[in-house]
C-alpha cells in the first residue's frame, strides 16, 4: 500500500525503520513506520473512534510526520482498511491451509470453524474497529472488503458442501444460511467478549465450531 509521498508543509517520508532513540521510545521507534502507524492508529480508533481520531493525533502518536503516513497511506482511510484486511489475509491464509489439509470434511471445518473465533478474539480491536466503522469506507474499498470476505465465506462454504456430498452433514440443510449463523456469532465477539471473563478464546471457538457441526449433523 506504499505510495509516493504527499507533499506536507514540514514533514517528509520518514525512514522505513528508525533507530536511535533512547529510553522508553527505543522499541517503538525500532519498529517500521507502517506497522507503527498502524498500532497507534488501531489503539486511537478502538478508544475513541475512527471518526473522533484525527491524522494529526495518529502521527504524533507514532512519532512520524504526516508525511511519512501519507507515503505509506494515502489517508486515514487507508489505514481503517488495512487494519480489516491485516485479519481477514490472516484468516484467508489459514482457511486455505486447513481446508487443504488432511481429515474429513467434518475435521476441517471444526478446525476452520474454531480458528476463526481464535484469530477474531486475538485481534478483538481490529474486528471491533472495522464492523463499527466500515461505512465510513468510500465506496470502493467498500466492495473491495465485501469481495474478499466473500471469497473466505464460499472456501469455508465448500467445506459444507464437501461434507454434504460424502454423507457427513445432513443434506437438506442450506449451507449459506450456516455460514451466515456461523459468521453472524463470529462478528458480534466484540459486543459481548471480554478477556477478564471466564472463557478463553479457545474454549468460546470450541464450543461455537460444536455448535456449527451439530447443525449439520443427519438427524436420524
Amino acid at each position: 500500500m506504499a505510495r509516493a509521498a504527499t507533499a506536507e508543509a514540514g514533514g517528509t517520508p520518514e525512514p522505513a525503520v528508525e533507530g536511535g532513540a533512547t529510553g522508553a521510545g527505543t522499541e517503538r521507534a525500532a519498529r517500521p513506520v507502517p506497522q507503527r502507524l498502524l498500532a497507534e492508529a488501531t489503539r486511537l480508533f478502538a478508544e475513541r473512534g475512527f471518526d473522533r481520531t484525527s491524522v494529526q493525533e495518529i502521527v504524533e502518536a507514532a512519532g512520524v510526520t504526516k508525511g511519512a503516513l501519507y507515503h505509506y497511506f494515502g489517508s486515514k482511510d487507508d489505514l481503517l482498511h488495512e487494519i480489516y484486511g491485516r485479519l481477514l489475509r490472516l484468516q484467508q491464509d489459514r482457511l486455505d491451509l486447513y481446508a487443504a489439509g488432511p481429515g474429513s470434511a467434518g475435521e476441517r471445518l471444526r478446525t476452520a470453524a474454531a480458528d476463526v473465533v481464535v484469530t477474531t478474539l486475538e485481534n478483538l480491536d481490529d474486528a471491533m474497529i472495522f464492523f463499527r466503522s466500515m461505512h465510513q469506507l468510500t465506496h470502493e474499498k467498500q466492495k473491495q472488503v465485501r469481495a474478499e470476505r466473500r471469497r473466505y465465506h464460499e472456501r469455508f462454504r465448500a467445506l459444507i458442501e464437501e461434507g454434504q456430498r460424502s454423507g457427513e452433514f445432513a443434506a437438506d440443510v442450506q449451507p449459506d444460511l450456516v455460514v451466515d449463523y456461523h459468521f453472524g456469532a463470529v462478528h458480534h465477539l466484540s459486543s459481548w467478549y471480554r478477556p477478564q471473563g471466564q472463557l478463553g478464546p479457545q474454549e468460546v471457538a470450541d464450543q461455537l465450531a460444536e455448535l456449527l457441526l451439530r447443525a449439520l449433523r443427519p438427524r436420524t
